[in-house]
């Protein structure tokens, strides 16, 4: 008995300090991201047609890429992958001057029409600060990760107004199947408060409640299957070219400042030849797919392009927006391929594309309740989790650790980065993949043997 009640008061204790390390977690990202929000959109107005600030792009790519390579190395990139990376590879440790100089650059490459997004920064944002106040506190490292980690959900609801989906998203992108339960409370608490502190300081959120929603029927079941399979591509082509695009500029071997303004370049012409709408945050692209406005049939794959371009060359900012803008189109141009409901696939799209890429496929069927209403959760649920098993063993964030296999025809070395797996088919005669092969194999002999005839 006396054990149980020791037990019991342990547990206690922990719940009030991880209630109050959380709310303060919240408050202090809320607040952090609402700043950096409002002087965010505040450079973007610089950049948005008909100013066409996107020619400055290789001056304002070079000054981002300078920014990083001589003051915070951490901060190249997309936020949210470093965060990953600081988890798993220096126990949560963020240094101090990663949040200034994550802010700055990102700004800097937003003002000018860089294809980057908000939400990345404020998870690094939110995780700096986290390790700032662990540290602070001289943590153990577990204790640093769990507060990195409710810094990740502050940032990412502060950002997105989804509370719910945000806490979840910060114990669910570290690896690849697995939830951390151990820091979901902890999460939960930051991610609300973090949400209602930046919108007391006055940051505003869309929400589209989608109402047109068809009426349960097998046929629109088996839509929603082929479009989370559609997703799960359009996925992967992000995951390839965002990352080929990283290795194609580090074979140049030329100075990164330099390789900053050759993409600059490159992304001013195709802006001139193209749209500048693929530039920046793409919030109004979004904004009309999910209205049900007819897009361009080629957005998606454009977008990914500029966002590849802008990274790989030295641009520092969020992916999450861009592969938002990415699936909300490819929703709207799957819509229109088949003569459906264009607002809904894109927002089943806009969910279901970043499930697949970021490996999230619960927290977006919850963004999906949170952005567009309940009555879509269940088909946005079947669709993220289509696009998440589609996606195969790969991932936007290549240090997110892999803790399961998506098929048990494949092996899968378990505990790794996802960028140091390596995949293996393994046969399996009485799965259904096996039988498959062996039908094949009958077929093949009885026609080799009547071409012997």
């Amino acid at each position: 008995m006396r054990n149980k009640i020791v037990e019991e008061s342990v547990l206690f204790v922990s719940l009030l300090k991880w209630l109050v390390l959380s709310s303060v977690v919240g408050i202090t990202v809320g607040a952090a991201t609402a700043a950096f929000l409002k002087i965010l959109h505040a450079s973007i107005a610089f950049a948005t047609p008909p100013s066409h600030a996107f020619f400055l792009l290789p001056a304002g790519l070079f000054l981002s890429a300078l920014l990083v390579k001589y003051v915070a190395r951490e901060a190249k990139g997309y936020g949210t992958e470093k965060v990953i990376e600081s988890v798993h590879r220096h126990s949560g440790r963020i240094r101090a001057v990663v949040v200034p100089v994550k802010l700055a650059a990102t700004v800097v490459t937003a003002a000018v029409g860089g294809s980057v997004g908000q939400v990345g920064p404020s998870a690094q944002i939110g995780g700096g600060l986290a390790s700032v106040l662990a540290g602070f506190l001289k943590f153990d490292d577990n204790d640093r990760k769990k507060l990195v980690i409710c810094g990740i959900s502050a940032g990412f609801s502060a950002v997105l107004g989804a509370p719910v989906s945000g806490a979840i998203f910060g114990v669910e992108v570290l690896f690849v199947g697995t939830l951390l339960y151990e820091v979901l409370l902890p999460s939960f608490v930051a991610g609300i408060i973090g949400y209602h502190t930046a919108s007391f300081l006055g940051v505003t959120y869309f929400h589209y409640p989608i109402r047109a929603i068809s009426a349960f029927s097998d046929a629109f079941f088996l839509e929603i299957i082929v479009s989370g399979i559609f997703f799960g591509i359009c996925a992967i082509v992000v995951i390839e070219t965002v990352h080929g695009a990283d290795r194609l500029f580090a074979k140049l071997r030329i100075w990164q400042p330099l390789q900053a303004i050759l993409g600059g370049v490159v992304l001013a012409l195709l802006a001139s030849v193209f749209s500048a709408k693929y530039l920046g945050l793409g919030l109004n692209t979004i904004q009309e797919a999910l209205q049900g406005v007819r897009m361009v049939s080629y957005d998606f794959l454009m977008k990914t392009v500029f966002t590849a371009i802008t990274f790989a060359s030295g641009g520092s900012g969020g992916i999450i927006a861009p592969i938002l803008f990415v699936g909300a189109t490819a929703g709207s141009f799957f819509g229109d391929l088949l003569s459906l409901d264009r607002a809904t696939f894109a927002s089943i799209g806009m969910v279901s594309v970043l499930a697949g890429a970021a490996n999230t496929p619960v927290a977006m069927s919850m963004l999906a309740i949170e952005l567009f209403g309940g009555e879509i959760g269940a088909y946005a649920a079947i669709a993220c989790v289509v696009s998440f098993l589609i996606t195969g063993h790969r991932s936007i964030f290549p240090t997110q650790v892999m803790a399961m296999k998506k098929s048990s025809s494949v092996e899968v070395e378990l505990g790794r980065e996802v960028e140091n797996v390596k995949t293996r088919f393994k046969y399996r005669e009485k799965s259904f993949i096996g039988q498959g092969i062996r039908l094949r194999d009958k077929i093949r002999r009885r026609i080799q043997n009547g071409g012997g005839e």
